[in-house]
């Protein structure tokens, strides 16, 4: 309802009703009972939904009963669950003001609002129904759901929400990784990243779940590189100009780029420096990845966005080979996106953006990834053992080959006869 009233497409529709669970699957001929429990059966759209589908998913729809939820011990679900055939008693439970609208399809799609919810709408403020302790003490994932929906909106949060954000603060902890992961995920990706993470600072949300990034405050960095201010400004500038839509990878790699920063600022007699800083990141940022418990793809993919956000700075200089190694970076559009953000959120020179892209762009896809010339099969006709120097050898041909001065099998052939002897 909220979506609809903003003139926006809703992503789903969920429904309420008085009928029972038990009912609602006498109607409809196939249904899935994922939180029969509380109330809530799910409905496919149109044929079977895959094994293991979620509540989220595309082709159905959740059908909830109206209920009364008792006492949340667990800070997620309730101990037990009371029907109702009032939805101004079920509205009451959920968080907060602008998604406590209901539409009444059988009555000239009535607008039903128990709880302000419309003028908070059009006061543009993200309020909770009835105390925030109490709905936060339910479900303490709601602390960061205000953030994001503030952020999406352009919204602001209500003093007295937000106040209870800041005393609660620390009780995100209790939340499951993964559900902060996912919805720290959705901030960064939805569009308004810099907004979210600013209210997360404001909330003091971000010092539980993102300290590493709270330490970037205040960090300084040199004004000839970075005119924009300290590794905080720098970051926030970098997340709001992050594409939309937006990758989860290119996003927690725009949040992480820099975050070996904060631990290795040092002064020297020269100007301010962050000397390995790249390496100190990829570990922190690994250890944030796991910690928040992301797959190895992505963690793959997150920790090599910060190892090459500085190479970059070498693609001028760089031979052939080495350049050509480097745009062959698996998910390299994600690091080009990555430098082009970097350069803009600090000094507008994409100069370097700009040559990778065009250099790039004249080289035929078999010019940065030929054909082998020579295999491991080669060498050991030539009298080499299988071991490092294999490696070493097919590394030196594939150089040569990179380079353009080593042509064909032949070329390579009389070229590890010259350079190598078998051991």
């Amino acid at each position: 309802m909220r979506d609809l009233l903003l003139g926006r497409e809703p992503a789903d529709y969920d429904v309420s009703t008085d009928a029972t669970p038990e009912q609602v699957m006498r109607i409809f001929p196939q249904t899935y009972e994922v939180g029969a429990q509380f109330g809530v059966v799910l409905v496919p759209v149109d044929g079977e939904l895959p094994e293991g589908a979620a509540v989220e998913h595309p082709k159905a729809i959740e059908v909830a009963t109206f209920r009364n939820d008792g006492l949340y011990t667990d800070g997620r679900h309730p101990e037990k669950v009371t029907y109702t055939q009032n939805p101004r008693e079920d509205v009451q439970r959920r968080d907060f003001t602008i998604n406590g609208l209901l539409l009444d399809p059988l009555n000239h799609d009535q607008v039903l609002d128990f709880v302000g919810g419309r003028e908070d709408l059009q006061r543009g403020i993200i309020r909770t129904i009835g105390r925030p302790e109490q709905r936060f003490a339910e479900d303490k994932l709601r602390m960061l759901r205000a953030v994001r929906f503030a952020a999406r909106f352009g919204y602001e949060i209500d003093g007295n929400t937000k106040r209870a954000i800041r005393l609660l603060a620390p009780e995100i902890k209790q939340v499951s990784r993964e559900r902060v992961r996912d919805e720290l995920t959705k901030m960064l990706t939805e569009g308004h990243a810099r907004t979210a993470f600013e209210l997360l600072e404001a909330t003091g949300l971000l010092h539980e779940v993102l300290p590493e990034v709270e330490k970037m405050k205040g960090v300084a960095q040199p004004p000839q590189f970075h005119p924009e201010g300290d590794v905080w400004v720098h970051t926030l500038l970098l997340l709001e100009k992050l594409p939309h839509p937006c990758t989860r990878t290119l996003a927690w790699g725009a949040l992480l780029h820099d975050v070996g920063k904060p631990p290795t600022f040092k002064v020297g007699p020269d100007r301010i420096r962050f000397d390995g800083h790249v390496e100190v990141g990829m570990a922190m940022a690994e250890e944030i990845c796991r910690r928040y418990r992301m797959s190895n793809e992505d963690t793959e993919q997150i920790v090599a966005l910060v190892a090459n956000h500085m190479r970059f700075a070498d693609a001028e200089r760089m031979k052939e080979s080495t350049f050509k190694r480097f745009v062959r970076t698996p998910k390299f559009d994600e690091h080009l996106a990555m430098h082009r953000i970097d350069c803009l959120a600090s000094h507008e020179d994409l100069s370097l953006y700009d040559f990778v892209r065009e250099k790039l762009a004249t080289m035929p896809p078999e010019a940065v990834r030929p054909k082998p010339l020579i295999t491991g099969h080669d060498l050991i006709a030539l009298g080499f053992r299988p071991g490092p120097l294999f490696s070493e050898i097919l590394a030196a041909v594939e150089d040569g080959q990179l380079e353009g001065w080593l042509h064909d099998r032949d070329d390579a052939m009389e070229f590890v006869k010259s350079k190598f002897s078998p051991e």
